[in-house]
């Protein structure tokens, strides 16, 4: 059956769907390529070993090789601050490690026991290439008032991903040298990242192992059987390995962030699960279909082509839409945020190439053996197999979760209004909350309180206050300096400063906040001084940098989110031509993000269920959590659309019924939305269980997102919308009919 997918103002009714097999004897496109993979596994294996044998090669290096830092705006004044203070300050920046030594039985000065622990502080810090130059406790500036508690600091002698790394490495031996009256702990913004990511990359990994017999369960209830529910797992490691082995070769070029490579697995693992199911169920049918029979490879190979020609165009639709919603993400100028997009769209791109090629080719080899390992069903449906010879239903008649989706969709046409208001009116509750959203960067209860980083915090504020975690780095041309410290000397807003000197024609003065690092009034205090400073100066220091990363995380949100929106639309509207289709389908993806950040506003800005999920709410949710999550939510999103409407336009297509389309459509596409959403839900929730922050975070948000996308969005109000808008819901202008190339989603 053929039709053409781009049709007039006025499209005409087509014949209706006989349900016969294609008859299409010239495939072309996916469907060719498709046909071809079938035919020849062994090549196709062939080339996917050598892929793997390459990218495998440099697999095993990722978790060393890739970046701890680089959470930073690289144009920012504190990042140009940061190099200065490296080039002319012996690396007393804010990558330079600071030791905290403190005395539990009174001064250091008195205390032998303490001396000789900070002596032997220096002497290992000393001993390690990456540190420039030591200095000691320091009255007045590294040393208490009440003498109790002193500050080693190292100057950085390198990179800050290779201040990360050395944080990592000097953590434990440091420690090490406490005494039961001596406590010593490394802080400053490179052991925080250490911490950071040592303990979240723990929890993570500890996630998906509690995932992983869930995700195997939910796959071969969804997949019906043992081998069916084996093939994503098949995508997901060839997605995985590459991506892994491309990443390590990324960073000759510049530096990956860690974080990339976790949310890679994520991303291969969802749209491994996604991609398959969506294959295997059109397969199956194709299948049917042609009453294929163990062993009937002619049969197999036929079924293969038109699932590639219709599902699998789906599949490419939604794998370039991913990639699209990723890559807005490169428009911020961090190096931790691009790395992060760019090891999710490795993913991306490596799971669609084997989608698209590795798994036809398994698929034609197993044929009817894709249901070997079948689960048995339950029961009454059993009973009624045995009764009639077989254990299942003929192809037509509509089983399961099929049955239960062809009902739904009954019940939807039935009432299309009452249905699209209860999910509208529970979506603006939802998201209501969202309106009063506050964002601001992690503070130092984003770790946990045994860490080394958060105790050496603690100390430091309570020997020398508040702001002097967040000390500001000020850097004036030499012939400026008296300007600038009297304008320092006049704002509310800092607490002391220290003179540090001259070098290379600049001039450096510590300026300590009033207030906490982390807080709202240091980055007023920050923009305050930058404008009172004379013209050159530069503003430094961990908290600068934090502020200014969430002053252009925050500028850039609305622009990612247009060009989501944007080019989302016309992805939409090329793959299905209409723009009504394409125009909900988009802007609906927005109503679940902005419910999933009204119910984070709920949890981690204002603290409810805190106790439940035992966490430390900040007050906010992390500033890059609505670019970031956007981004990848979008992405997600648009498969289950994709998955949707492509199924909508192929039944309408071939029937000129726009209800029998939207039924067909929930029926046959609706168990993959159910099984995959199904999955992921099960998958981020884990993340809601892990010990830190920032992983809870990411868990409730994605998993709230992804539930109320595929529950509201894709199962009531998108099948509403082509209920109520009929015919009009796949109306092209004729003028627009000229201009978009057409794409055919039936065989």
């Amino acid at each position: 059956m053929t039709s053409t997918r781009h049709q007039t103002a006025i499209d005409p009714p087509a014949p209706p769907d006989t349900g016969a097999p294609p008859n299409d004897t010239s495939p072309r496109g996916l469907a060719r390529l498709g046909a071809w993979s079938a035919s020849h596994l062994g090549r196709v294996l062939a080339l996917w070993v050598l892929v793997l044998v390459v990218f495998g090669a440099f697999a095993p290096k990722v978790e060393t090789a890739l970046a701890g830092a680089g959470w930073q705006d690289s144009g920012s004044q504190s990042v140009q601050a940061r190099d200065v203070v490296q080039q002319n300050f012996q690396g007393n920046d804010s990558t330079a490690l600071q030791v905290v030594v403190r005395s539990a039985d009174g001064p250091i000065a008195n205390d032998r026991e303490a001396q000789h622990v900070i002596a032997q502080v220096e002497q290992l810090l000393k001993g390690d290439p990456r540190v420039s130059t030591v200095t000691g406790p320091q009255p007045g500036s590294s040393l208490s008032r009440d003498g109790r508690t002193a500050i080693v600091q190292a100057g950085a002698a390198a990179d800050p991903n290779t201040m990360v790394r050395a944080a990592d490495d000097l953590g434990k031996p440091l420690a090490d040298l406490a005494t039961p009256g001596v406590s010593v702990n490394l802080t400053g913004s490179s052991a925080l990242w250490s911490n950071f990511n040592e303990v979240n990359h723990t929890a993570m990994i500890r996630s998906e192992v509690l995932s992983w017999p869930v995700t195997l369960i939910v796959l071969v209830i969804a997949f019906g059987g043992l081998v069916a529910a084996g093939l994503p797992l098949m995508l997901t490691i060839v997605g995985l390995l590459t991506a892994a082995g491309a990443l390590v070769i990324a960073t000759h070029v510049a530096p990956v962030s860690v974080w990339a490579l976790n949310f890679a697995m994520m991303f291969a693992l969802a749209l491994g699960i996604d991609y398959a199911l969506f294959l295997v169920v059109r397969f199956r049918a194709a299948l049917a279909r042609r009453g294929a029979v163990p062993g009937d490879r002619a049969a197999a190979v036929d079924a293969v082509a038109e699932t590639m020609g219709t599902a699998g165009k789906a599949v490419a639709f939604s794998g370039a839409t991913v990639l699209v919603s990723l890559s807005t993400v490169l428009l911020v100028p961090s190096p931790a945020f691009r790395s992060m997009a760019l090891g999710i769209m490795l993913a991306v791109v490596a799971v669609l190439a084997a989608t698209l090629t590795l798994l036809p080719a398994v698929l034609g080899r197993l044929g009817t053996r894709i249901d070997a390992g079948r689960v048995r069903l339950p029961g009454r449906l059993r009973r009624r197999g045995r009764r009639t010879g077989t254990e299942v239903a003929a192809p037509s008649a509509p089983r399961g979760m099929d049955r239960l989706m062809d009902r739904w969709g009954a019940l939807l046409h039935r009432r299309p209004w009452t249905a699209g208001a209860v999910v509208l009116i529970a979506l603006a509750a939802l998201a209501a909350p969202a309106l009063g959203l506050r964002t601001g960067m992690p503070s130092i209860s984003i770790i946990p309180a045994d860490q080394s980083a958060r105790a050496g915090y603690a100390q430091v504020t309570e020997a020398f206050g508040p702001g002097a975690p967040g000390t500001l780095q000020v850097l004036t041309p030499t012939s400026e300096t008296d300007r600038a410290r009297a304008a320092l000397a006049k704002d509310s807003g800092i607490a002391a400063t220290q003179p540090v000197g001259g070098s290379g024609g600049w001039s450096m003065t510590m300026a300590i906040p009033t207030t906490d690092a982390s807080a709202p009034a240091t980055g007023a205090t920050i923009d305050r001084i930058r404008s009172e400073l004379p013209p050159g100066a530069l503003v430094g220091g961990a908290a600068a940098e934090n502020h200014d990363l969430e002053k252009v995380l925050s500028s850039r949100t609305p622009l990612v989110f247009g060009l989501l929106v944007g080019l989302g639309f016309l992805l939409l509207l090329v793959a299905l031509g209409s723009p009504l289709v394409a125009a909900v389908g988009t802007v609906t993806n927005l109503a679940s993000i902005a419910a999933a950040f009204g119910v984070a506003k709920l949890i981690f800005g204002d603290g409810h269920l805190s106790g439940l999920l035992n966490f430390e709410p900040q007050g906010f949710v992390d500033a890059w959590g609505p670019l970031f999550f956007g981004a990848m939510l979008t992405g997600v999103a648009m498969d289950y659309t994709l998955f949707l409407l492509s199924a909508a336009r192929e039944h309408y297509d071939s029937s000129g019924d726009p209800q029998h389309a939207m039924r067909e459509a929930l029926r046959t596409s609706g168990r993959v939305v159910v099984a995959a959403a199904g999955v992921m839900v099960a998958v981020f929730l884990t993340f809601a269980l892990s010990g830190p922050l920032a992983p809870k975070e990411m868990g409730i948000i994605l998993a709230v997102a992804v539930f109320l996308d595929a529950l509201c969005i894709r199962l009531v109000l998108l099948p509403v919308v082509l209920r109520v808008t009929g015919r009009a819901a796949w109306h092209t202008p004729a003028w627009l009919a000229r201009v978009l190339p057409t794409v055919r989603f039936s065989h």
